[in-house]
């Protein structure tokens, strides 16, 4: 699977560990190492803009994509190697998801989970075959993977799904899985029945 450029979703926040930071920055270091481009919402502030600092750091190329709002709280990289300002969140998403060859989420909040299911459902739904990964630092993952699980236990989620994404706790280790990555075969319709899209 080629991988010139991936997407990373991640918190605004750098949370309450120093763990999560350094993992940003590891991560960023190791997509310029690559030569990956970073495609990121274009934030300086949390483990949004460790990321970029990362690639930064490193002579990566960091592409930035902001909603006009928060470009007007001046929350934008300045050193980003280009940023693109839209008009909304749902743009940014579709433009972040289209500039990319696949995804990486890191420790984030709410705005971190929906952009990575969304992904995920798009997957899913066979929108795209592009790789996504889940760096799982400081097994922040665990408890979202386990309510996956038991969605699939449940009856809600296929477990033939769980093979949408990759985990890991390592950068290098995570790239080299997705780069590995094979997208479910078949028709979407054939994955899920109709109440579990």
């Amino acid at each position: 699977m080629r991988l010139d450029s991936v997407c990373v979703f991640c918190g605004a926040s750098p949370g309450n560990k120093p763990v999560y930071r350094q993992a940003a920055l590891d991560l960023g270091r190791s997509l310029a190492q690559q030569q990956i481009s970073l495609v990121w919402g274009g934030g300086k502030v949390g483990l949004m803009g460790a990321v970029a600092d990362g690639v930064l750091a490193h002579g990566g190329t960091a592409l930035g994509v902001i909603p006009t709002f928060m470009m007007e709280k001046e929350l934008a990289h300045p050193g980003a190697t280009a940023m693109l300002e839209v008009d909304s969140m749902h743009a940014r998403k579709a433009l972040m998801a289209e500039r990319a060859d696949g995804f990486i989420a890191l420790p984030g909040g709410l705005g971190t989970f929906d952009e990575l299911f969304e992904i995920m459902t798009w997957a899913q739904l066979h929108i795209h075959a592009k790789p996504i990964g889940l760096l799982n630092v400081n097994g922040y993952f665990d408890a979202l993977l386990a309510m996956v699980q038991h969605a699939v236990q449940e009856g809600f989620v296929k477990a033939s799904n769980l093979a949408l994404f990759t985990v890991a706790d390592e950068p290098l280790a995570l790239l080299a899985q997705m780069r590995q990555a094979v997208h479910p075969a078949g028709d979407w319709h054939d994955k899920l029945a109709p109440d579990q899209a």
